[in-house]
C-alpha cells in the first residue's frame, strides 16, 4: 500500500468533505428560524469532522493525529444528532436522514480502522 502524503488523497476525507456539501445544502432548504439555530449548528459540526481530520493529519506526534480522529469522530456523532433532530422535526425526508447517516457511519468505520492502524504502530 502507498504511504499517503496529503491529507486529500484519504478516501474518509474527501467523503467528509462530500457529506458535509450535502449536509450544508440540505440545511438550507430548513425553514427561515432554523436556519441559524439547527442549520448552523448541523453546518459547523458537518464541517469540523474533516478539519480535524485535516488538521491532525501527519503530524509528527502520533498521539496528536490520534486525537484529531477521535474528535472527528465526535463532529460525526454530534452531526448525526443534528440530523436525527432535523428528520424529527420533518425538515429531512427518511430517506436523506438514512442515507446521510449511513455513510457517516461508514466514515466513522474507516476513521476506526486508521485510528487502530496508527495505535498498533506506536
Amino acid at each position: 500500500m502507498a504511504k499517503v502524503s496529503r491529507v486529500g488523497e484519504l478516501k474518509v476525507y474527501r467523503r467528509l468533505t462530500e457529506l458535509h456539501l450535502r449536509v450544508h445544502e440540505v440545511s438550507l432548504t430548513f425553514p427561515k428560524f432554523e436556519l441559524y439555530e439547527l442549520g448552523s449548528q448541523v453546518r459547523r459540526a458537518s464541517n469540523s469532522a474533516p478539519a480535524n481530520v485535516a488538521e491532525g493529519f501527519n503530524n509528527k506526534h502520533m498521539k496528536i493525529y490520534l486525537e484529531s480522529i477521535s474528535r472527528s469522530l465526535g463532529e460525526i456523532r454530534e452531526t448525526q444528532h443534528h440530523l436525527m433532530i432535523a428528520h424529527r422535526k420533518a425538515y429531512v425526508s427518511k430517506e436523506q436522514y438514512e442515507d446521510l447517516v449511513g455513510q457517516y457511519n461508514e466514515c466513522s468505520r474507516m476513521l476506526r480502522a486508521i485510528y487502530q492502524t496508527i495505535e498498533t504502530k506506536t
